[in-house]
């Protein structure tokens, strides 16, 4: 046995007593955590000394509160001698002194439980020193974490207290650190030392599922057990000391269709064959119970919102077994018949149709397509519509699912069959021309009259009737051409000219508003002869010598033949043998012949031009080149070209000349007034808008010669046309009829004209009735055998009766 010091074996049982109650669970390791208290110079008190026995399963602090005054009893009663000489006292502790520096008081630790909820302050422990005599000498001093708010510690005694409620779960332990220092001088009696104040838990917080309520989606019709989410809750409690912390999961509410692992909180299937279609949602409560599930265990909840996905497990049905449709005949190509659809349970893709036509006399003639929400068929015209030819179609139209589930084929064919009529609706037809475009050639010197080209049309509509031809104004607006209204032959009416319009893109009507564009491309005549292009100028300088080039000239013309421009230039007859200049052809040159140029000689020369092309017919023009006599410097540059032709007098003072153009400006002003008078008098007063057309009266003062007015016009050629030699008789009457239609002050055809007076040099003298006697007696008409043979008919008919009839 080894003998301890008295002091020292007190003064540990005293801290041992101070440790606060233990639960018999903890005992082991609490026993572990109260080892190194009982440690001293290099002596540990194990439960074997006599100072105090520790059994395996005896409460600690039964056993310290027992041991204690049975201890110092037997410390009381033993002989000095066996405690120990002083002497040997001495030599132990100097012995320490070599090992160790001595500690009069020994702790590491203290425990305390969370959420007490008592009136009076926590008692923690005591901390004592061997120095402390009881009279107050000594002063015990605390610091660290919560010193001096959420613990206290008497002063006087050591007792140490929490004046505050303690949660684990905020904090799970204090660092304190204490000392012991003479009241008096405040001179430290023990070095400051460390201990730890332990917060114990208990089962004060439940079951949390932190991201709750949840989602969750399993596809309808799955197995039972299929996974469908995973919970799991958290517990603040301390999952290192009992149950407090251990959760058991359980379902509350979603059977039977769904379970949940106590263990793993797994939500699974628990019924087979769920069909989204006949119920898509549910909601499941989970509960989560800490202490293992027993009774008294705290407990917390959370709802799944659980959605069944769709998959492919219900075929397509056609709502209609048989669709009818119609649409009109005249439709275009593309435009829509009509829409189908093949109902599917299934929502998404699952529902996603294919439309085929795979049957019917009308697969050449119309098309079917999917809508871009892949559900309906929308059926199309794919070739031009004809009731005259087909008045109905019938289709067979297939609708299939596009997205397959391998595993639910076998409640297949997941496509079906329905019937589409379509009827074809009769039109008014516009007439049809037999070809979309015409184009025509017709050379520009063709005659008035010309027949251009036919246009055939005719009615597709079962009546098939006549179809009559007209312009479209707006297409011939300058009225170059007529159409036959019942033939539909073209001719024109006015002279082509292909330098002024190359191209007549004529629009013809045909009735019920048919159209066709005819193209009549006007061919090139060398028409046109050529001429000198801008420069009809030149100039030659003083010192000019003799084969000197003063110009080239081009030529223009506005004909475009085939093989391209080929122009000759010559000097004009009469300037052929010119002394001054000449011209080479092929250049088209304009030379000098001599040299010596003055402008007090001539400062003015004219040089005539022949130009010609070579087309047929062979056209040809002159045009005249004025070349200027100038001064000019050595490098050829022109100084000065001063003709005599245009300066002006000396003696002219700049108001003679404003002069002179007054004048000329006030003729020109009467000319213009003159000419605009004379165009007003042409006029009749047809033009008047005022006036009702309908209603005019146009009055001549002068009567015609009758018979006997040869001079008005040939009758002779209006009679027999074909007499007349070169004379188009068809081609008068249309530019007369062109010329009615384009003189907007032509009377209407309409219109009354009235004779009031008759010629005055005719023998009968006035026909009118205006101014006849009123008097219903017979009129003598002896008279007409004075009028001449001419009248001798009208004579016979209305003369005196002969002689028997008087008798």
């Amino acid at each position: 046995m080894t003998h301890i010091n008295r002091n020292e074996c007190v003064q540990n049982l005293r801290l041992i007593c101070a440790l606060p109650f233990f639960s018999s669970s903890s005992h082991k390791d609490r026993t572990r955590e109260i080892a190194p208290l009982v440690k001293k110079k290099g002596k540990v008190f194990s439960n074997t000394t006599p100072c105090f026995t520790m059994g395996d399963r005896v409460h600690l602090l039964a056993v310290a509160r027992t041991l204690l005054p049975v201890a110092l009893g037997i410390l009381t009663l033993l002989p000095h001698s066996l405690l120990g000489t002083p002497a040997e006292e001495e030599h132990v502790r100097n012995s320490a002194l070599l090992q160790r520096a001595k500690r009069s008081w020994v702790w590491n630790q203290f425990f305390v439980l969370e959420e007490y909820t008592g009136l009076e302050p926590l008692y923690i422990g005591k901390l004592h020193s061997d120095m402390d005599k009881g009279d107050g000498s000594i002063k015990y001093i605390l610091t660290g974490e919560g010193a001096g708010t959420t613990f206290t510690i008497d002063d006087s005694t050591g007792d140490i207290h929490a004046i505050q409620r303690l949660d684990r779960e905020v904090k799970a332990q204090y660092i304190l650190r204490a000392q012991a220092r003479n009241r008096l001088t405040d001179r430290p009696l023990e070095p400051e030392s460390e201990f730890i104040v332990k917060i114990q838990d208990i089962n004060d917080n439940e079951p949390r599922f932190l991201d709750g309520p949840y989602q969750a989606t399993v596809p309808e019709m799955s197995k039972i057990g299929t996974s469908v989410i995973q919970l799991t809750a958290t517990d603040a409690d301390d999952p290192t000391y009992g149950n407090s912390a251990r959760v058991v999961y359980s379902i509350l509410e979603g059977q039977p269709y769904f379970s949940v692992d106590a263990k793993t909180g797994v939500v699974r299937v628990s019924l087979a064959d769920m069909d989204r279609e006949t119920r898509e949602n549910y909601t499941v409560v989970i509960q989560a119970k800490d202490m293992g599930g027993q009774l008294g265990g705290l407990a917390g909840t959370t709802t799944i919102n659980i959605t069944l996905s769709d998959i492919n497990d219900n075929p397509p049905m056609f709502d209609q077994r048989l669709y009818q449709m119609s649409i009109p005949e005249s439709a275009p190509v593309g435009s829509v018949v009509g829409r189908i659809w093949a109902k599917d349970r299934d929502i998404g893709v699952n529902a996603e149709m294919k439309y085929s036509i795979i049957d019917g006399d009308g697969r050449d003639t119309f098309d079917i397509s999917t809508d871009p929400t892949n559900l309906f068929g929308i059926i199309t015209v794919k070739k031009p519509l004809n009731f005259e030819n087909k008045p109905s179609y019938t289709l067979k139209v297939e609708g299939a699912n596009t997205h397959l589930d391998p595993a639910f084929r076998h409640r297949g064919p997941f496509k079906d069959v329905t019937i589409v009529h379509v009827s074809i609706e009769d039109v008014d037809e516009p007439p049809q021309f037999d070809l979309p475009a015409y184009y025509v050639e017709l050379p520009e010197d063709a005659e008035i009259g010309t027949m251009v080209k036919t246009v055939s049309a005719r009615d597709p509509d079962a009546a098939n009737n006549t179809v009559r031809y007209s312009i479209d104004r707006s297409s011939d607006p300058d009225k170059y051409f007529y159409i036959e209204i019942t033939s539909g032959s073209l001719m024109t009416v006015r002279s082509l000219d292909r330098e002024e319009v190359g191209w007549h893109n004529i629009t013809i009507l045909a009735m019920e508003m048919s159209t066709v564009s005819v193209a009549v491309r006007v061919l090139d005549v060398n028409d046109n002869p050529p001429s000198l292009m801008h420069y009809l100028e030149a100039y030659v300088c003083e010192n000019a010598k003799a084969g000197q080039l003063i110009q080239t000239v081009t030529a223009v013309d506005p004909d475009e033949p085939l093989g391209g421009q080929h122009f000759y230039y010559s000097l004009a007859p009469e300037a052929v043998n010119n002394p001054n200049f000449t011209l080479k052809d092929n250049q088209a040159w304009i030379l000098t012949r001599r040299g010596g140029w003055s402008q007090q000689d001539q400062t003015v020369f004219y040089l005539p031009i022949f130009i010609s092309d070579g087309e047929q017919p062979v056209q040809s023009s002159t045009s005249t080149l004025t070349i200027r006599v100038c001064s000019c410097d050595q490098e050829g540059n022109v100084m000065s070209c001063n003709a005599e032709a245009y300066s002006l007098p000396a003696s002219l003072s700049r108001g003679a000349l404003i002069a002179i153009l007054a004048c000329i400006f006030v003729l020109l002003v009467m000319i213009l007034l003159m000419l605009s008078l004379r165009t007003h008098r042409k006029k009749p007063y047809l033009c008047d808008e005022e006036e009702n057309v309908h209603e005019n009266i146009v009055r001549y003062d002068d009567e015609g010669g009758g018979e006997e007015d040869t001079e008005a016009f040939d009758i002779a050629a209006m009679w027999n046309p074909r007499e007349a030699g070169d004379s188009n008789v068809h081609g008068y009457v249309l530019a007369k009829l062109l010329e009615a239609d384009m003189d907007p002050c032509a009377p209407p055809y309409d219109s009354l004209q009235t004779y009031a007076y008759e010629g005055e040099g005719s023998v009968a003298e006035s026909l009118s009735s205006l101014q006849s006697g009123t008097s219903n007696t017979d009129h003598e008409y002896d008279y007409l055998n004075d009028w001449g043979p001419r009248f001798k008919k009208l004579a016979e008919m209305y003369g005196p009766e002969s002689g028997g009839n008087e008798a």
